[in-house]
C-alpha cells in the first residue's frame, strides 16, 4: 500500500507539470480539495462525527497550511525538475525536528543535530545557491516542505482528541472553501481535458491518502517511513518518460544525504519517545 502510495504521488506531480501554464496552481489547488472531497464524501457521511471535534477553528488554519502546502508544490512541480523538487520535500521531518525543539521544547540529541545539518548540506548541493544553475523555482518545494512540517505540529496536538476521521474529514471540508476563495481572483475555467485531468488528481489525491493511512494502521512507521523514499526514483523515471528530464548527479548526491539525514532524524525522534515512556 505505501508504495502504490508513492506511485500515485509520483503520477500527481506528472499531471501538475501536464497542466503548467494553462491552469493556475491556485486553481488546481482548489480542484485537488473538490475532487477529493467528492471522492470520500461517502465515506465522511457514513462514518465520521463532524460534530464531536474540539478544534474547528484550528481545523480551518491546518486546511489553510495545508492548501498553501499543495500550492507550493504545485508552483515547483510546474517550474522546477521534478526529480530535484521531489527531493527537497523530503526535508519536512528536518524542519519538524527543528519546529519541535523551537516550539514544543523537545530536546535535540547530538545525533538528530546532526541529521539536521546533513540535510542542510543536501539541500546546499541540490538547489546550488550562488551557481549559475540555480533554479529560484526549487524554493517553493522547500517551502512546502516548511509549511508540511508546521501543519505536523499542529496535528500533534490535535491528535490527543480528534480521531484520524476527523481529522481528515474536517480538513477536506475546509479545503474545498478556502480553496475556492483564493482561487476566485485568478479564476478561468479549464477546458474539458483539463478539467478530466483535475478529476484524475483529486481522485489520486484521496486513493494516496486512504492508501497511506491503511498502511500506518497495519505496520509501524518506522518500517513504512524510509518507503516513502521511493518517490524519487519513480518520478524520476516518470519525468524521464513523460518530459524527457534526466536527474543531475547532484541531485542524486544531494537527495542520498537528505534521505540518510531523514532516517536519523526519525531514529533519534523514536528513541526520544521511548526513552521518555
Amino acid at each position: 500500500m505505501m508504495i502504490g502510495a508513492t506511485l500515485l504521488a509520483g503520477l500527481d506531480a506528472v499531471i501538475v507539470r501536464s497542466l503548467a501554464g494553462g491552469v493556475h496552481p491556485l486553481i488546481i489547488g482548489f480542484f485537488r480539495a473538490l475532487f477529493g472531497l467528492i471522492a470520500v464524501l461517502p465515506w465522511i457521511v457514513g462514518r465520521v462525527d463532524l460534530r464531536a471535534s474540539s478544534y474547528r477553528w484550528m481545523h480551518v488554519l491546518r486546511a489553510a497550511l495545508k492548501l498553501a502546502s499543495l500550492v507550493t508544490l504545485f508552483v515547483a512541480f510546474a517550474h522546477a525538475p521534478l526529480a530535484d523538487a521531489t527531493a527537497i520535500n523530503f526535508t519536512m521531518p528536518i524542519f519538524l525536528t527543528l519546529g519541535a525543539w523551537l516550539f514544543l521544547r523537545e530536546r535535540i540529541g547530538a545525533e538528530r543535530l546532526l541529521a539536521v545539518l546533513a540535510g542542510f548540506i543536501g539541500i546546499t548541493i541540490i538547489i546550488r545557491p550562488g551557481a549559475t544553475a540555480f533554479d529560484p523555482w526549487l524554493l517553493f518545494a522547500l517551502a512546502g516542505a516548511i509549511l508540511t512540517a508546521t501543519i505536523q505540529l499542529i496535528l500533534r496536538k490535535m491528535a490527543q482528541r480528534d480521531t484520524t476521521d476527523q481529522l481528515v474529514a474536517w480538513n477536506l471540508l475546509s479545503m474545498v472553501p478556502l480553496g475556492l476563495l483564493v482561487a476566485l481572483p485568478v479564476w478561468q475555467t479549464p477546458t474539458p481535458a483539463q478539467l478530466g485531468l483535475l478529476a484524475l488528481q483529486g481522485f489520486l489525491g484521496a486513493m494516496n491518502m486512504t492508501l497511506i493511512t491503511r498502511a500506518f494502521s497495519m505496520a509501524d512507521a518506522s518500517f513504512l517511513a524510509p518507503l516513502d523514499f521511493l518517490r524519487l526514483p519513480i518520478v524520476a523515471v516518470l519525468a524521464f518518460l513523460f518530459f524527457g528530464e534526466i536527474a543531475p548527479a547532484a541531485t542524486w548526491i544531494g537527495a542520498a544525504v537528505i534521505f540518510a539525514s531523514a532516517l536519523l532524524t526519525a531514529r533519534g525522534l523514536r528513541w526520544s519517545r521511548e526513552h521518555k515512556e
